[in-house]
């Protein structure tokens, strides 16, 4: 099992614990802050099931089906797992606001506080498990996984603080304020891994310092004398490059073939740990002047 998948299945099972122990203290108390989190711990368990669903067909190799791989699909799981918490935030402010307009008051607050603290302490744990898990691979459904339980860290945080100002005030509507505060905390962390999955589906680009890169091993290759329709994608573990490189014509094709494979080489040492599909066209001019819809990548000539 590789190391993503563990994560996943590591994180469905600290996700497990947490909602035993929540949603029986949530119940017991009334306390709509703990009742939010436990809610929160019971998507996070169908979110790593699929998560572990999402990184399982990712790593599949291309198919005759799929020539492509199925890379797109952990782009795809952070998209639905961006949503997921968007909802659940939503859900956690429509409980929030009920718990104001009906000053609701909490009982058992000394349970609820060590439940929490518990809490607190677990997904800290699994946190730092999974942004090391996301650093090593580079996996998006891991890394959505890591931003999904630090906005739950967070949020026990805003849940326990909200208790103890309870416990010594009394003043329940605080339960309420804070619920609301957690819940446009965890829709805005929502937003950016939306945005990162939606922009892989849209085959964004690679990154400006990788573009660099490529560009820089292209121009310092000895014989390549210009290139062009330079163009990068991304999805799941896969980089892919496609370009042409522009040789004299009076090279022989069997040296113009053994530079482009020592520049498909370099390439992929940029980031050992991705998968990269490198295509190289081999041009005996510059083909690009007379094409019409001719791709521009900001120095690419």
């Amino acid at each position: 099992m590789s190391l993503q998948k563990k994560a996943t299945v590591i994180a469905s099972g600290v996700a497990g614990i947490l909602v035993v122990i929540k949603l029986a203290v949530g119940l017991i108390s009334g306390s709509v802050a703990v009742l939010a989190s436990a809610m929160d711990s019971v998507l996070d368990i169908f979110v790593s099931m699929f998560n572990y669903f999402a990184i399982h067909n990712s790593e599949k190799p291309p198919s005759e089906r799929f020539n492509y791989g199925l890379g797109k699909i952990e782009a795809l799981a952070a998209v639905i797992e961006g949503t997921i918490i968007t909802m659940s935030g939503l859900f956690i402010m429509y409980q929030a606001v009920k718990k104001i307009i009906h000053n609701e008051p909490i009982h058992y607050l000394g349970p609820s506080l060590i439940v929490m603290v518990i809490s607190i302490i677990l997904t800290a744990a699994l946190v730092i498990f999974l942004e090391y898990v996301a650093k090593k691979t580079g996996n998006l459904v891991v890394k959505s996984d890591a931003l999904h339980y630090k906005t739950d860290l967070l949020s026990n945080s805003a849940v326990v603080l909200s208790l103890l100002i309870v416990y010594f005030t009394k003043f329940y509507v605080i339960d309420g304020i804070f619920g609301i505060a957690i819940a446009l905390y965890i829709i805005y962390s929502a937003y950016e891994l939306i945005k990162e999955g939606v922009l892989i589906l849209m085959d964004v680009a690679l990154e400006d310092e990788k573009v660099e890169k490529i560009k820089e091993i292209i121009r310092s290759t000895p014989k390549v004398t210009d290139y062009h329709f330079l163009k990068t994608r991304k999805a799941g573990p896969f980089n892919f490059v496609d370009v042409h490189l522009v040789f004299n014509p009076e090279i022989s094709l069997q040296e113009a073939h053994d530079i482009a494979d020592e520049v498909e080489r370099r390439i992929k040492e940029i980031d050992p740990d991705k998968r990269w599909e490198v295509t190289i066209h081999l041009d005996p001019v510059d083909d690009s002047i007379n094409h019409e819809h001719k791709i521009v990548d900001g120095s690419d000539r």
